[in-house]
């Protein structure tokens, strides 16, 4: 069986028109995604060198909900991308006489192999991610996937150097212009080149709409593919319950407290009861994880500032009951110790945290991911 040449595609919609129609909106998602991913991974790093902002309290749960979003609506957009663009593979290179040819032809295809292998490796992982399934084990979905982002977004650059004067011609010209089509592609599709773009854009848009649903509460009934859509006590979804973090015995003994530690030695050492004692106050606070869901709550608790006094000009650790996990003990930067809004939340929606919630207490801070409000809290290091 012979390998298939550039003129085995005859199909009219196999064309630069439409590829670049495609992946101009393909990179308009990719670069979304991109910053907002830079923006997931800055949020999440222990120390900041530029403090990650308090206000708004909603930032994180929308530049995460549009990471989300925007590399789901990249599937339909690249699939129909390498679809188009198929002929080019079997493209015979350009011979030695002609150097310049030659060497962007390597270059362009090094950049789309580069870039087709990390974009579905990204979208395949992230897609995965947001249903918490991670049946790799052999590296960090969250240190790949961040490396791997700019190795994609390099080799989109490099892609779109290489074509810009073909992509710049065709976006000018009119979608069925034939003249940088291939000398074969005569053959009509059962679409017009221009519906199969828009049926794309639609495919795009119905997989928004399936999904957005974990961020845009009004588009849960909709959003039939949705992982989080409100459920759990107090309207808030719950990702890890306190079997699964192995803390039911710990959380609900007598004899916990909770440990306020300044300066290495214990400042207090407080009862779930000595906690209830001190002065609640109500913030109403969305929690944003990074798999794209978010809900918002009114957590009702003590404030952070109120329980370390004059110890809130440094980071202050926070450690959770569960013995194991990478976000056990979690940092929490200076600026978000003082903010008024940040608690050690006992409250839920104006009922005691459920057990899967956190109970006895969890953190609960304003523009913050989901990851790093830690439940279950036991103690509060203060840096020294």
């Amino acid at each position: 069986m012979r390998a298939p040449t550039p003129d085995s595609f005859t199909s009219r919609l196999r064309s630069p028109a439409v590829a670049a129609r495609v992946g101009l909106w393909l990179g308009i998602c990719f670069g979304t995604c991109f910053l907002t991913g830079l923006v997931s991974h800055y949020a999440q790093l222990p120390s900041h060198p530029i403090p990650f902002p308090t206000s708004p309290s909603w930032g994180y749960r929308v530049t995460q909900g549009l990471h989300v979003v925007t590399g789901v609506a990249s599937i339909p957009l690249l699939l129909v991308k390498l679809w188009s663009v198929l002929p080019n593979l079997f493209q015979a290179l350009p011979s030695l006489r002609d150097p310049r040819g030659l060497v962007l032809t390597i270059l362009e295809r090094g950049s789309i192999a580069v870039l087709v292998a990390s974009s579905v490796f990204q979208l395949a992982t992230g897609v995965a991610n947001t249903a918490q399934w991670y049946p790799w084990t052999a590296f960090s979905f969250r240190t790949t996937h961040y490396a791997l982002a700019w190795v994609a977004i390099g080799a989109l650059l490099v892609h779109v150097a290489v074509k810009l004067p073909v992509i710049r011609d065709v976006l000018t010209s009119d979608i069925d212009a034939t003249t940088h089509d291939r000398p074969t592609a005569t053959v009509a599709g059962a679409l017009s080149r221009r519906a199969l773009v828009r049926t794309t854009f639609a495919a795009a848009g119905v997989a928004v709409l399936a999904t957005a649903g974990s961020t845009v509460p009004w588009l849960r009934r909709v959003s039939v593919l949705a992982v989080r859509t409100g459920e759990g006590p107090g309207g808030v979804p719950i990702n890890k319950s306190a079997k699964a973090a192995r803390v039911e015995e710990a959380a609900t003994s007598p004899d916990w407290r909770l440990e306020v530690v300044v300066a290495g030695e214990v400042a207090r050492s407080l009862s779930y009861d000595d906690l209830r004692a001190l002065p609640q106050h109500t913030v109403d606070l969305p929690i944003a994880c990074v798999e794209g869901w978010s809900a918002q709550g009114t957590w009702s608790g003590v404030r952070l500032v109120d329980l370390l006094t004059d110890a809130t000009d440094a980071d202050v650790r926070v450690t959770s009951l569960q013995q194991s996990g990478p976000y056990r003990s979690t940092s929490l930067p200076a600026n978000f110790a003082r903010d008024p809004r940040t608690l050690l939340a006992l409250d839920l929606a104006g009922e005691p945290l459920s057990l899967d919630h956190g109970y006895p207490c969890r953190l609960i801070a304003p523009d913050r991911p989901g990851v790093l409000q830690t439940k279950w809290v036991t103690r509060l290091e203060v840096s020294a």
